[in-house]
């Protein structure tokens, strides 16, 4: 392989996306656009899926009425926190995503999906969807916009509260919008690549 015909991101990009990149608690009130969450989602779409199966399904809470039908879901740690972003995700899978692959995947046997039972189809649904989750997080940050990402939040709450009579599962909540690096802990230690990797 000629390694010096590969393209890669400048160091820049890979600061903003992963080396200075921080799992933010504390925001500022600086609204997001509802312009930015549109290219937020475009970004993460593009990304590779399961035969193209997309199950992720998005909720942007920002509003003052969807703040308070999300906060009696959270752990009482993850209260303040979301609370005071302005927009909460709440990422999903959606279990009824062979609806949709007579056009994402017409190569596929959507009724033979379809006709599968629903633990089969949650699988790859939620499989994909946290697949799609970690594309969303490095969509945000090259948007400019701080994350944090977090469980902490009772499932089966959040989807009775937004999701009652659809396919769509809850799988990870994901605040937005501008940290404050102030109040930012020193990074935690990582594992070095001898520890988690092996080439054979």
């Amino acid at each position: 392989m000629d390694h010096g015909s590969l393209h890669s991101a400048s160091d820049a990009t890979l600061d903003l996306l992963f080396r200075e990149a921080r799992t933010h608690a504390a925001w500022s009130d600086q609204p997001v656009a509802d312009a930015t969450l549109r290219q937020l989602y475009d970004l993460t779409k593009m990304a590779p899926t399961a035969f193209n199966s997309q199950p992720l399904r998005v909720v942007f809470v920002a509003s003052a009425e969807g703040k308070a039908r999300l906060k009696p879901a959270l752990a009482a740690g993850n209260v303040d926190k979301t609370m005071a972003a302005p927009v909460t995700a709440i990422l999903a899978h959606d279990v009824d995503f062979p609806a949709f692959l007579p056009r994402l995947a017409p190569h596929m046997d959507a009724g033979a999906w379809q006709a599968r039972p629903e633990a089969a189809r949650a699988a790859v649904a939620g499989q994909n969807g946290w697949l799609q989750a970690g594309y969303f997080i490095l969509a945000a940050r090259s948007l400019g916009l701080d994350c944090g990402p977090m469980g902490g939040f009772d499932a089966e709450k959040v989807d009775a509260a937004f999701f009652a009579g659809s396919g769509w599962r809850s799988h990870l909540l994901c605040n937005l919008g501008q940290g404050d690096p102030s109040r930012l802990r020193p990074r935690a230690a990582r594992l070095t690549f001898d520890e988690a990797c092996r080439v054979v």
